[in-house]
């Protein structure tokens, strides 16, 4: 592909490439602070039901939403046992307000493998398999016996400082720009 190619599909795929921007900065911002703040996610928001309202008609506001619902949705529940951050629910709900449900949903699920690999990876490097092994358990059988959202993001609360955190701002980013690498988007 030429240069000017290239630059002709970047032009093409500028949405895709603003995301992912966006992505790059919210899981920088994540690494260093655990958190992805509300400056950042609630713009890109906005920006995107903008932008599918002006290029896109009714119907691609009404896409728009759909997507950020389909985002929250997909994270909604891990936060609301305290597994985690808003801000992070917030991301892909803007990912969502730019590329609709379903690019949503495959992104989610890079983004939940992605997850996995560095969870793993943090917790052979720490080299405290049963440690991080046995609390899994523990919050799964929490999970399972417990069912109370409140109560388990207060017992959630109380165990975060013996956790081992993971921003997933970077997941996230690095599940999403893969899947967008993967499908053509970028190009």
């Amino acid at each position: 592909m030429q240069l000017a190619d290239l630059a002709a599909s970047a032009a093409e795929n500028w949405p895709y490439w603003a995301v992912t921007v966006f992505l790059i900065v919210g899981a920088v911002i994540d690494g260093i602070q655990l958190r992805v703040p509300n400056w950042l996610t609630l713009p890109m928001i906005a920006a995107g039901w903008i932008y599918s309202g002006i290029w896109h008609g009714g119907e691609g506001l009404v896409w728009s939403l759909v997507g950020t619902g389909v985002g929250l949705a997909l994270l909604l529940p891990a936060y609301a046992i305290g597994g985690m951050g808003a801000g992070d629910v917030k991301m892909l709900a803007a990912v969502g307000a730019w590329v609709y449900g379903w690019h949503t949903f495959y992104a989610f699920c890079a983004s939940t493998i992605v997850g996995a690999v560095l969870a793993v990876l943090m917790v052979v490097v720490q080299g405290r398999f049963r440690k991080h092994y046995n609390q899994f358990l523990m919050i799964w059988m929490e999970i399972l016996t417990v069912r109370d959202p409140e109560k388990l993001s207060a017992i959630a609360a109380q165990r975060k400082p013996s956790m081992m955190l993971l921003p997933y701002g970077i997941p996230i980013a690095i599940g999403t720009i893969g899947y967008f690498a993967w499908t053509g988007m970028l190009l």
